[in-house]
């Protein structure tokens, strides 16, 4: 039987020699943290490599993603889909085994990391989502979900500002399920950490009330395998193990360096490296015997097949909560969702209430909300603002879990990166709700959830100028056309109740990346449909107002400029010009329809075309052409009540007009 340092050591060779072979990536990481791995992974972690999406496995999150190696040699060891030919293609064109994880292209990778710091968030947001569905789904006798979320994190996780964000709130919540391990190896790219890290993390851990295990040999198997026991022993708070190791462990000449952060070791140094090891076998070369030591999957089917039965007494017991609990996990939305859309739709639509769109907004959720089982959500200590909390919302605590609201605090990058561990884990759709601009406070935490695909709900308030008096440190200008140029992000800028919920309705729907809602401070009018517009509002773009015959000129307009497209196209109309109407709540929505569609809301052979939104101009350039004009601001904002800004800044009716008259 191979010991604990062989099976570990098994880690070491197949980083080292993917990183040569690559002639990139990070070997240090994996290197060190190789028997800290070892003793989770063998002794812990409950999983099925052939099932990566057991729902009641435990989750393993690489924070510090730098070190890929670690985790793509943990999955192909412990028998996941990963072969070795996965491991010598490391960071190759559409390789299995990228350079950061990712999520969705590697089996048992559950969170896409590398930018520092947010893996740590994720995995609070899985060790959150455990934590309300066991109090949403358990009952006594029923332990239907039961797990730990496990989080690897190196000196640059702690240094982000985002660490502070999430481990704060988690510490309030007592996420007991969390148990996070500190590579503390004292060494980051530029060198030793002692010149700008200087910490101290345990007491900073205590300070936001988790448990912390000091001073843990990181390479000593049994008093790592000691600070897990004690971690678990400790249910009402996360966990911090603060294990000390050697960045580079076994290359005799560069470990403990800098030099072994993120660069191939070189021939002669694994060569060093294998005789300091005694390992003795060739490049990608794995013998049987720890093979055997590895493999998991036995094991795991076990431990599924256990759950199963568990799962099988549960429904008996409670048939409505398992099949919810079934439904939930799936990602499907319940049962007569339309049918429950519709009605809301109409009741809105019929209502014909002139209002801000937070406030629609807000009206949606107490619409849905009660349909929907697995809506979680919260704002970042703006709720009363963003009108995020719906009639039926039950703050989440630390001693009441059997809840859907939180209260994130200022800590809007933290909450979206939590909300992506959220959505990451299944069985809820999270919502997270702050001003539009601080929306750049986030954006890495939105550009992720874009990149991994995951449903997230953004609800983004105060969406322009109209905000008024707090004046243009407040006021976005550049933020919607930034959101719009992350790849796989929806965004939604409806301008009355009933685009309101049709944007809603897609965010929910959504099932391949997140959705923004781009709402107002301000009220907005309302405006008449026909069945038909209503239903064309699907199509993220449709003609809200036409004339006789073909149009002179276009007038496209979103959210809270509807309105002055509208009343605009009044006074052309009362003048014999023939002006169309564009209502364009969603730009991707739109170009994601056929060309068919596209050319019978904005037909070519009209060139004569003005966009008007309070923002940027760049996202309108495309569709009114060289001919064309954008009633928006390239400009920051001024401080006075919202209509005056308007006014100061152009954004009118009479410029819309003007604009209308200068293209034809």
């Amino acid at each position: 039987m191979p010991s604990r340092r062989d099976l570990a050591n098994a880690i070491r060779a197949l980083s080292m020699d993917a990183v040569q072979a690559a002639q990139s990536g990070h070997p240090g990481a994996p290197m060190g943290m190789a028997d800290i791995a070892e003793v989770l992974w063998n002794d812990f972690l409950r999983h099925n490599p052939a099932n990566p999406h057991w729902a009641n496995r435990d989750r393993f999150v690489l924070s510090n993603g730098h070190g890929s190696m670690l985790l793509y040699s943990l999955l192909h060891l412990s028998g996941y889909d990963v072969s070795i030919d996965d491991l010598r293609d490391f960071r190759q064109l559409h390789s299995r085994t990228p350079g950061h994880p990712e999520f969705g292209y590697t089996p048992g990778v559950e969170t896409t990391t590398g930018p520092l710091g947010q893996g740590l968030a994720n995995a609070v947001g899985m060790a959150l989502a455990e934590k309300v569905l066991a109090a949403q789904f358990n009952r006594p006798g029923h332990e239907l979900v039961d797990h730990y979320t496990y989080c690897f994190l190196g000196d640059g996780c702690l240094m982000e500002g985002i660490s502070h964000e999430a481990c704060s709130l988690a510490g309030t919540l007592g996420l007991g399920k969390l148990v996070c391990v500190y590579d503390d190896n004292g060494i980051s790219i530029d060198g030793k950490v002692e010149g700008w890290f200087t910490d101290d993390t345990p007491g900073r851990f205590e300070a936001y009330g988790w448990h912390v295990v000091r001073d843990v040999d990181g390479h000593d198997p049994e008093a790592v395998r000691r600070a897990i026991e004690e971690a678990h022993a400790v249910t009402d708070r996360p966990s911090m193990i603060c294990a000390k190791t050697i960045i580079g462990f076994g290359a005799p000449n560069v470990c403990g360096t800098h030099g072994v952060h993120g660069a191939p070791l070189g021939d002669e140094e694994i060569q060093a490296t294998r005789e300091f090891l005694g390992w003795e076998h060739a490049p990608f070369e794995v013998p049987e015997q720890i093979y055997g030591g590895w493999d998991a999957r036995e094991r795991g089917r076990k431990a599924e097949a256990a759950w199963e039965q568990t799962f099988e007494a549960y429904e008996r017991a409670h048939p409505e909560l398992a099949r919810d609990f079934r439904r939930r996990m799936s990602g499907e939305l319940p049962g007569h969702w339309d049918t429950h859309v519709q009605a809301l739709l109409d009741s809105i639509n019929d209502a014909g209430k002139s209002d801000a769109t937070r406030k629609h907004s807000q009206t949606v959720l107490n619409g849905l909300g009660p349909y929907l089982s697995e809506i979680i959500g919260g704002s970042a200590d703006l709720t009363g603002s963003n009108n995020t909390k719906w009639d039926d919302s039950t703050p989440i605590t630390a001693d009441d879990a059997d809840g859907n609201y939180l209260f994130y605090g200022v800590r809007e990058f933290g909450m979206t990166a939590i909300n992506n561990g959220v959505s990451l884990h299944g069985g809820f759709i999270p919502y997270g709700g702050t001003f539009l601009v601080f929306s750049d406070y986030a954006r890495n935490a939105v550009r992720m959830a874009a990149l991994m695909g995951v449903r997230n709900v953004f609800v983004f308030t105060h969406d322009s100028i109209g905000l008024g008096e707090d004046g243009p440190t407040h006021q976005p200008i550049e933020h919607l056309a930034a959101l719009r140029l992350i790849p796989n992000m929806s965004l939604w800028r409806p301008c009355d109740g009933v685009e309101t919920v049709v944007a809603w309705q897609a965010a929910l729907e959504r099932r391949d990346g997140p959705t923004a809602l781009a709402l107002t401070r301000q009220k907005t009018r309302h405006e008449s449909r026909s069945d038909e517009q209503l239903a064309n509002i699907r199509r993220g773009g449709y003609v809200l107002s036409d004339c006789e015959g073909e149009p002179e000129a276009i007038i496209i307009g979103t959210g809270s400029e509807v309105g002055l497209a509208m009343e605009a196209a009044e006074r052309l109309m009362a003048e014999g010009r023939r002006i169309r109407v564009v209502s364009m709540p969603s730009v991707d929505t739109f170009e994601a329809q056929d060309a068919r569609y596209r050319e019978t809301v904005l037909p070519g052979t009209v060139r004569a075309r003005v966009a008007v939104e309070a923002g940027s101009h760049e996202p309108w350039l495309r569709f009114v052409g060289l001919d064309g004009q954008v009633v928006g601001i390239n400009r920051f904002g001024e401080s006075a009540p919202g209509p005056a800004v308007y006014e100061h800044l152009g954004i009118t009716a009479e410029a819309v007009v003007r604009a209308v008259k200068d293209v034809l």
